[in-house]
């Protein structure tokens, strides 16, 4: 007996054959996507326990529970992660925020806190904001920090990193000083501070440290710092004003000496 080989199905039998394979699967998808999105909408799945974590310290627990989590929308499933990490982030003291998922109903959230090292002015319509240890300006409540002694920042916000950096080479050599209570960058690059003053009572002093790179700047103030100790020993006054914006030295007022002439001694050298 000798077997027959099968006719190849005619073009549109095969046609056929592949639109309902075609439609048995696309059925075979849309009920598992009806039944996940079904099972997702259960109240199981509903977020009943959010975690957070981290080196929390000016974030309060009600300030989380009344300004982020509300917005929050969805469950486990429809959850936006990045809508729900700008919730957190929008917070004055929070860096950054990063999210993860527990199943089937937890959020686990861990916060990044600024951590404050200025307090930036920004003028009358800067509003309250602070310079963090990154060099980064953010919003917050200045009265969180007004008594831990920070300087102020004044100069281009796109120069805040740089202040951080020049205020951390230059607090040491101005610490005889009262150290450093205002340090300013203007626009055309150059320095100034206002320092303590040189002893209790004296009230603060002014110092104009000109332009230059970090390194001349911190060594010019340093020459000025060590030398300005015979002045005011000499005259036995605080320092109210310092010019190092000068070649070969410095100029200074002290309080209390004026090197205007008296109104007698002015008539007589007429």
């Amino acid at each position: 007996m000798v077997a027959r080989a099968m006719a190849p199905l005619p073009p549109d039998v095969r046609l056929t054959n592949a639109v309902a394979s075609l439609i048995y699967t696309l059925v075979v998808l849309g009920l598992l996507a009806a039944a996940a999105q079904w099972a997702s909408r259960l109240p199981l799945f509903a977020l009943r326990v959010i975690s957070v974590e981290g080196e929390i310290e000016r974030s309060t627990p009600v300030q989380l529970r009344n300004e982020a989590v509300p917005q929050l929308r969805g469950n486990f499933f429809t959850l936006d992660l990045q809508s729900a990490r700008e919730a957190f982030e929008a917070l004055p003291w929070v860096r950054q925020a990063v999210l993860h998922r527990v199943f089937p109903n937890r959020l686990e959230v861990r916060l990044l806190e600024h951590r404050a090292a200025a307090i930036w002015d920004g003028g009358e319509e800067g509003g309250d904001r602070l310079v963090s240890t990154q060099g980064e300006i953010f919003e917050a409540n200045v009265g969180d920090v007004e008594d831990e002694g920070l300087p102020v920042f004044e100069g281009p916000e796109d120069g805040a990193a740089r202040m951080l950096g020049m205020h951390a080479r230059l607090a040491p050599v101005f610490e005889p000083l009262g150290g450093i209570r205002r340090l300013k960058l203007s626009a055309r690059g150059s320095w100034s501070v206002e320092v303590g003053g040189g002893g209790s009572g004296s009230g603060a002093a002014h110092v104009e440290l000109g332009r230059g790179n970090d390194v001349d700047v911190a060594a010019r103030s340093e020459r000025f710092v060590r030398t300005l100790a015979q002045v005011t020993a000499h005259y036995e006054r605080p320092l109210q004003y310092a010019d190092l914006r000068h070649k070969d030295g410095y100029v200074v007022k002290l309080k209390g000496i004026s090197t205007t002439l008296p109104a007698t001694a002015a008539k007589k050298s007429k």
